[in-house]
């Protein structure tokens, strides 16, 4: 009996000691791995094409990403022009924005050619960004367009009243709660809001004729938020040329005015496997559940399909 008893002693404090090994193993690889999650690394460090990716919608987190990325590239003395390759239906009204200002920017003062390579959608947004390059290259088959500018947010009132939950606003002024999902919008909130929608709206088509250098009064008609086709889209002077990425690095090169083979530099994410790094994830995981349960109504340069 007394013999039985040592061995399972004996089987626990293994298993204690393996385990405060291991565990003190993850902490080693955790500290050693770095605190950064995942990161951003570079792939063909000799190229001399910078690639920036912008994929799915444009929203606070993956903007702040390709803003990075091409401030970056403009910093890299070994690129020469950048391409965007773009497969966005939109996103955002202020972080679209900002990567066309930052486009912008660094065509200024780096002096470094922009091409916008559209892949199968770049609308709203997606064109809006668009709007910064030297030359817009699209596929006859991409879906773009969709200039114009969205905002919405659901009603609850009917279907709270049948189960009997009723909401209590105190606010400073009438337009205060406007977006309240307990009820119904009032008509002067709607005028109010289609008011902030064409204001928005106005900057997009201003935005658009500068970059396609025509007169705002020729966007109007292509700005009621129809989608284009990249061939139709190239017939109406959306965009510059017909083709894919490799056509887009091409005229990159013959815009930087590059006497050697062009080569592509590319972000990639470089994965990490430290304990912090896992930790990290989960609170990234954290942060994002609690962004949309307390996510709020958004003016959307956005084609919602």
């Amino acid at each position: 009996m007394a013999k039985k008893r040592d061995i399972i002693v004996g089987i626990i404090i293994a298993v204690v000691f393996l385990g405060a090994f291991g565990f003190m193993g993850v902490m080693f690889i955790g500290l050693v791995g770095g605190s950064d999650g995942v990161g951003l690394g570079l792939s063909g460090l000799s190229g001399n094409i910078g690639l920036v990716e912008v994929s799915g919608g444009i929203y606070e987190s993956n903007g702040r990403k390709v803003i990075e990325q091409l401030e970056d590239w403009a910093d890299n003395s070994s690129i020469k022009a950048i391409v965007v390759h773009v497969n966005s239906p939109g996103g955002g009204v202020a972080i679209s924005q900002e990567i066309y200002d930052t486009m912008n920017r660094i065509r200024d003062y780096s002096g470094k050619p922009i091409v916008v390579s559209m892949a199968s959608v770049a609308a709203s947004g997606g064109y809006y960004i668009a709007c910064a390059a030297d030359r817009v290259v699209a596929n006859p088959g991409t879906i773009t367009g969709s200039i114009g500018v969205i905002f919405q947010f659901n009603t609850f009132g009917d279907l709270m009243e049948k189960v009997g939950v009723e909401t209590e606003t105190i606010k400073s002024g009438e337009l205060k709660d406007v977006g309240n999902m307990s009820r119904r919008m009032t008509e002067k909130e709607e005028l109010m809001l289609r008011s902030v929608v064409m204001d928005t709206y106005e900057q997009f088509v201003h935005v658009v004729a500068e970059g396609r250098g025509k007169d705002p009064e020729e966007i109007y008609p292509l700005a009621d938020g129809s989608i284009y086709t990249g061939l139709q889209a190239y017939n109406l002077g959306l965009v510059d040329t017909l083709g894919g990425l490799n056509e887009a690095v091409e005229i990159a090169a013959q815009l930087a005015d590059m006497s050697v083979e062009p080569k592509v530099a590319r972000f990639y994410e470089r994965k990490q496997v430290g304990l912090f790094d896992l930790l990290g994830k989960l609170d990234g995981l954290l942060d994002k559940a609690q962004s949309i349960k307390s996510e709020s109504p958004e003016l959307k340069y956005l084609f919602a399909y």
